[in-house]
C-alpha cells in the first residue's frame, strides 16, 4: 500500500472523527438552549453560537431544527451516538435473555430509570412545543408509536418465560409498561413529588411485578 494511499484513508478517517465530534458539540450545545429557552426560542443560528460553529454548518450536519431534536432524543435514550438498534442495545439484550420474569423486570426498571433521567426533559419540551409546532407534535407521536413498539416487544420476552395475570392480554400489558414507564410517569414522581432516582426504579418494578404477573407467581419470590 502506498503512502499516499495511507495518508488519505488517515485524513478520512480523522475527518469522520472531527465531524462526529463537532455534531456532539452542537447536539450538547442544542440541548442547553432547549432546556433554557424552549423549542420556539432555540433558533439555528443561537444553536450554531452557542457551539462556536458557522450555522451553515449546523444545517449541513442535521439539516432543521426538528431534526436535531429529533437526534437529541435519540442520543438521550441511546446514551451514546452508536448505531445500534434500541432492542439490540446491551440493556434490552440483558432482559432479553434473562429467564426470570422477576429479574427481567428489575432490569428493565433499572433501564428505564437511567434513560428517563436524561430524556424525560425532551419529552416535556416536546409536549408544550407541539401545542404550537405541528411538525414537534409529528415527531412526539412517532416517538410515543415507537416506545409502544418497544413495551410490545418487552411483554412479549417476559410472557416467553412465564404466564402473565389471568385475563390480561399482550395488548393491555404493553399499553400498562409504556404508561408506567412514561417520561409523564416519570417526571411527576421524579420532579413534582422530589423522589429520588432509586425510589422510582423500586416504584417501577414493583408496579410491573404487581400488575403483569399472576399472584402465585410474586408468593413464588
Amino acid at each position: 500500500m502506498s503512502q499516499d494511499h495511507t495518508k488519505r484513508r488517515y485524513n478520512s478517517t480523522r475527518r469522520q472523527i472531527q465531524a462526529r465530534e463537532t455534531r456532539l458539540h452542537i447536539l450538547e450545545a442544542a440541548r442547553q438552549l432547549f432546556t433554557t429557552r424552549g423549542y420556539a426560542g432555540a433558533t439555528m443560528e443561537g444553536i450554531a453560537q452557542e457551539a462556536g460553529v458557522a450555522v451553515e454548518t449546523v444545517y449541513a450536519a442535521f439539516g432543521s431544527k426538528r431534526a436535531v431534536l429529533a437526534r437529541l432524543v435519540d442520543l438521550a435514550v441511546a446514551g451514546d451516538d452508536e448505531p445500534i438498534l434500541f432492542l439490540e442495545r446491551p440493556g434490552p439484550q440483558r432482559v432479553r435473555l434473562e429467564s426470570d420474569q422477576r429479574r427481567q423486570m428489575r432490569l428493565f426498571a433499572h433501564d428505564i430509570a437511567q434513560i428517563m433521567e436524561r430524556v424525560g426533559p425532551l419529552f416535556a419540551l416536546m409536549r408544550s412545543a407541539a401545542i404550537t409546532e405541528p411538525e414537534i407534535g409529528a415527531l412526539l407521536q412517532r416517538l410515543l408509536a415507537d416506545r409502544r413498539e418497544s413495551m410490545a416487544v418487552f411483554v412479549g420476552w417476559i410472557e416467553r418465560n412465564g404466564p402473565l395475570r389471568t385475563g390480561l392480554s399482550l395488548d393491555e400489558a404493553a399499553d400498562t409498561v409504556w404508561t408506567l414507564s412514561s417520561a409523564e410517569v416519570h417526571h411527576l414522581l421524579r420532579v413534582d413529588r422530589g423522589w429520588s432516582v432509586e425510589r422510582y426504579e423500586q416504584w417501577l418494578d414493583d408496579s410491573l411485578l404487581t400488575l403483569l404477573l399472576p399472584p402465585e407467581a410474586l408468593a413464588a419470590e
